[in-house]
């Protein structure tokens, strides 16, 4: 039996929580007057999916926008064509504080090949674009810097992991961003995960007249899923391997003499994921080996495990719970992400809000139409809301920025 997501409050005319209930009613009001920007951004993308490092379009539209409402932006940003810093100083940036703190709001736009945004990365994008202008209505209200950064590539390749590379998470003081989901959880976790790229050589030759004088490479990736099958009987519950082949053999009477497969291997332990990375290689040379081939592994796109900051968390909850959105704590059903990544360099939240009932799986036809709903609009309004408030609640006070790093610097 699905459950539906909850009715949601009005942005305008819902009372928000306490502290600074005026100045966040004005956020939800500023998030109101950009709605049609907002959703229209949503769609826009929706309607063009573009997959890891070729989010062209999405990347410019932001940029656009973030432009057009004052921010001064810089595309690319770091060594990937698709990344996005924009900034806009407070207007009390000069006080004793300087330039702190640094909040930076996230957004992600790359699509999934062959589904498109069955992730939903669209609402992801139009919210952070939203936080970012609510922000912007208060900036000469507040201290420090927004800075949005636009983050490509979290379903393969980690873009974030390379932005962190590139310093553009270098200053900030917590990192803000939602995500579309079947059930709301404030505090998620994520699995550490990597992409594998294997590729199989062997011998060509004629299927029937000669066969004894190829090397098959697709015996070897038969082999290799083969024995990743037999490997999950002795892997953690939470571990994760799974894989398509890309390259299979170009006719069935030339023995293929090159194949190719995208692996992703997975573990909510980073030990163990170091472990799992060891045996997967050793399958792969086990596999060519045993085909008299030869392989090329080649590992990419390291996400983490995910470190929630909770005091960054309680806040988000208690601004979100305002408009009659709970907490539905559940740690089933993980899958990774390169957010992960950035909370392990400073205080960081990635919440999920649901945007349709519960039971629509992920990465599916069904959250993809659910991603382009009208209730996935109003979920997307909302998420910019929240996130906004919960930045301006740590631009106004000093005490919470602190907290949360204390915390961070606290370890695990």
């Amino acid at each position: 039996m699905t459950v539906p997501p909850p009715t949601l409050k009005p942005l305008v005319g819902t009372a928000p929580a306490a502290p600074g209930e005026a100045i966040k009613s004005r956020i939800a009001a500023a998030v109101e007057a950009n709605r049609a920007e907002i959703v229209e951004l949503s769609h826009r993308i929706h309607g063009h999916p573009e997959p890891a490092f070729e989010e062209v379009q999405a990347a410019g539209w932001l940029a656009d926008s973030l432009r057009a409402h004052g921010f001064a932006v810089e595309i690319p940003a770091g060594r990937l064509a698709t990344a996005i810093r924009a900034r806009m100083r407070g207007g009390r940036a000069g006080e004793s504080r300087g330039e702190r703190p640094r909040i930076g709001i996230l957004a992600e736009y790359d699509a999934l090949p062959g589904l498109g945004h069955g992730c939903g990365h669209n609402t992801m994008a139009a919210s952070g674009l939203g936080a970012a202008l609510a922000l912007a209505a208060i900036a000469p209200e507040l201290p420090g810097e927004i800075v949005f950064l636009g983050t490509p590539a979290e379903e393969r390749g980690s873009g974030k992991a390379f932005m962190i590379e590139d310093g553009l998470f270098n200053g900030l003081d917590a990192a803000l961003m939602f995500h579309p989901s079947d059930v709301t959880q404030l505090a998620v976790g994520a699995l550490a995960s990597e992409d594998v790229d294997v590729t199989f050589h062997g011998f060509q030759a004629h299927a029937a007249s000669d066969p004894w004088k190829g090397r098959n490479a697709l015996d070897a990736m038969i082999l290799l899923f083969s024995s990743v099958g037999l490997w999950r009987q002795q892997l953690r519950p939470d571990a994760r391997v799974h894989g398509v082949i890309l390259e299979g053999g170009t006719a069935a009477n030339i023995i293929p003499d090159r194949t190719r497969a995208w692996f992703m291997v997975r573990s909510a332990d980073d030990a163990e994921y170091e472990r799992m990375r060891a045996r997967f290689e050793e399958l792969c040379r086990a596999a060519a080996l045993a085909a008299g081939c030869t392989v090329e592994v080649v590992f990419s796109g390291r996400a983490s495990t995910m470190r929630n900051n909770q005091t960054l968390v309680s806040r988000f909850g208690a601004n979100l719970a305002a408009y009659g959105v709970v907490d539905n704590p559940s740690t089933d059903n993980l899958g990774s992400t390169d957010m992960a990544n950035v909370s392990q360099v400073l205080p960081t939240i990635h919440p999920e809000i649901a945007i349709c009932a519960a039971g629509v799986p992920g990465h599916s036809i069904e959250f993809r139409e659910a991603a382009a709903s009208r209730y996935a609009d109003e979920v997307t309004l909302l998420a910019a809301t929240v996130v906004a408030q919960t930045a301006w609640e740590l631009f106004a006070d000093a005490a919470l920025v602190e907290a949360a790093w204390d915390e961070f610097r606290a370890g695990p």
